[in-house]
């Protein structure tokens, strides 16, 4: 594809903010929980990058065929794709399913379009035939996708967006039900910022208290790299629940000598080590951890769940020795109340 003069583009990003933030300029929409997908389409040609300019296109020829299909022009677009599971109705976003998308065979990639499509949502427009809207304020670049989606059907979906930030804060509660992250504010008067926080970010923070079961060795080879933490469920099995990371370098190091008395070691004293399931982010990666006796409860922050997981890495918020492991268990997490996805996408 020759690819318009000033593209590609690294997505505009946004910065995170406490709440929904009140102010007036300011457009509101879902914030969807998938892969960021640039979007560019010429005719028959179809690319899709990812958010670090890796090329997307060969996993998802359901999308490259719709797009193709659908839009006969030659554009831009900024979204997200998407995986939709569920019974009608009773739809939401599904991480995982989409994630199993990323594969090297040709055969699976094939199967899993067909088992598994995907969808696309669009929330920007950055170029339409000829004419790119980088330089346009928001509002302008909105007004020109709106009159673009008018035509498009499923699997290619255009965000909601509102200036009512009531309902956009209704949003951030109802939608979490439906597996989406929370909301973003853009200004209407901005232009589009590639690689900028130029957008406003609203999600989730919730706390919870879990086990320490142990800990990476930093990839530099010296000190914490991070902690894999866990919550019993109700069996009273201990269960692998995510990982805390962002250390100082000095916290680090401090981390091994706070943790070294909790070390599970065989019979000629050399420390036990396990290691985490492997996926397609980590099969490149040391999956290993030095395993530690479940006895120290620490206090993180997090977002949302993946079904028994958290859905992204913790924050370290403070260790409670006041807290038993065993009283570390999924019954204190908050779970959204469930939200069809369908809904979201009317």
């Amino acid at each position: 594809m020759q690819l318009p003069a000033g593209f590609p583009v690294a997505p505009m990003l946004a910065k995170a903010v406490p709440e929904v933030p009140e102010a007036a300029g300011l457009s509101y929409e879902p914030k969807w929980d998938g892969f960021r997908a640039i979007a560019y389409v010429e005719g028959d040609d179809v690319e899709l990058d990812s958010r670090g300019s890796k090329p997307l296109t060969r996993y998802f020829p359901e999308l490259v065929a719709e797009l193709r299909r659908q839009l006969r022009v030659t554009c831009v677009l900024d979204g997200e794709i998407v995986v939709r599971r569920g019974p009608e109705g009773d739809e939401r976003l599904d991480w995982e399913t989409l994630s199993q998308r990323i594969h090297p065979a040709e055969s699976r990639i094939a199967k899993l379009s067909v088992e598994t499509p995907a969808s696309f949502v669009a929330f920007d427009l950055l170029y339409l035939d000829g004419r790119s809207l980088l330089d346009e304020p928001f509002e302008t670049r909105r007004a020109a996708l709106e009159l673009l989606a008018g035509s498009l059907e499923a699997p290619l979906h255009i965000t909601q967006t509102t200036r009512d930030v009531e309902l956009a804060r209704r949003w951030l509660l109802e939608f979490e039900g439906a597996g989406l992250d929370g909301v973003v504010s853009k200004p209407l008067a901005a232009a589009y910022a590639p690689g900028k926080r130029t957008m406003f970010k609203s999600k989730h923070a919730r706390t919870a208290d879990v086990v320490v079961l142990g800990y990476r060795v930093h990839k530099s080879g010296s000190g914490v790299g991070s902690l894999l933490v866990g919550l019993y469920d109700s069996e009273g099995e201990l269960r692998n629940v995510g990982g805390i990371s962002a250390f100082s370098d000095a916290r680090r190091l401090a981390l091994v000598d706070e943790l070294e008395p909790l070390v599970v070691r065989d019979g000629s004293g050399d420390a036990v080590t396990g290691a985490t399931d492997r996926n397609r982010f980590s099969s490149n990666k040391d999956t290993s951890f030095v395993r530690l006796r479940p006895e120290r409860v620490v206090e993180v922050r997090y977002d949302q769940m993946e079904g028994a997981r958290f859905r992204h890495t913790v924050q370290f918020e403070r260790w409670r020795p006041d807290r038993q492991a065993q009283s570390c268990t999924y019954e204190q997490l908050e779970r959204p109340v469930a939200y069809d996805l369908g809904s979201v996408l009317a």
